[in-house]
């Protein structure tokens, strides 16, 4: 009896030493800050920096962060766009003479020529003989393949001058602009015309 006597007396003293270990385990986590979330916060702040770094669709005269081709590439001073201006304005300017060019090259490397005539009614029941010439080239020769060559550096200038444009800033789309159009009266007097050789028989 005496042993059960103190084991139930025993008994409440340890119910509560675990009551007050729980509660003082609440008392702590109730003094504890909340840790709050915010993944709106974060998802705002992806969500602008997108927008920041998207590229504008309207036509602009910005002088900062304009990328230029290459994201290593960008204009954040008047001077840095002043050289842009130049640059971009040099490398449609040889556009243009690229394209002229490659024709002066195709008619020096001319192999074969060949001319047709053909009668052709006239004014008046006369008779016109129309003579056509025909130029042809191998496709196993040096001039054939540096024609490829200019033909693929002109397609990348030209896809280059058109995602410059594509940034819609106007420093820019008026330094392609300017330079084609210098480069066209700088060199097209020189394109070749042709004329077909007539000669007339009454």
């Amino acid at each position: 009896m005496q042993r059960l006597f103190s084991l139930f007396s025993s008994f409440p003293g340890k119910m509560d030493h675990s009551h007050h270990m729980g509660m003082n385990s609440m008392d702590h986590n109730s003094t504890m800050p909340p840790s709050h979330h915010h993944p709106t916060t974060s998802a705002s702040h992806s969500h602008g920096g997108g927008e920041h770094n998207m590229m504008r669709m309207t036509f602009n005269f910005d002088l900062k962060n304009v990328e230029l081709l290459f994201s290593g590439l960008v204009i954040n001073t008047p001077g840095e766009m002043a050289g842009a201006f130049v640059a971009v304005f040099l490398l449609a300017m040889f556009y243009e003479g690229l394209k002229i060019a490659r024709e002066s090259l195709l008619r020096k490397s001319q192999v074969s020529i060949r001319y047709n005539s053909m009668p052709v009614p006239g004014p008046n029941g006369t008779i016109l003989m129309e003579t056509h010439k025909t130029v042809g080239q191998q496709m196993l020769s040096f001039p054939h393949l540096l024609q490829t060559v200019l033909h693929i550096i002109q397609v990348v200038i030209s896809y280059f001058l058109m995602l410059i444009f594509m940034t819609y800033n106007g420093y820019l789309c008026i330094a392609v602009a300017a330079g084609a159009g210098t480069g066209y009266f700088l060199f097209s007097w020189k394109k070749a015309v042709v004329v077909d050789i007539t000669e007339h028989c009454h």
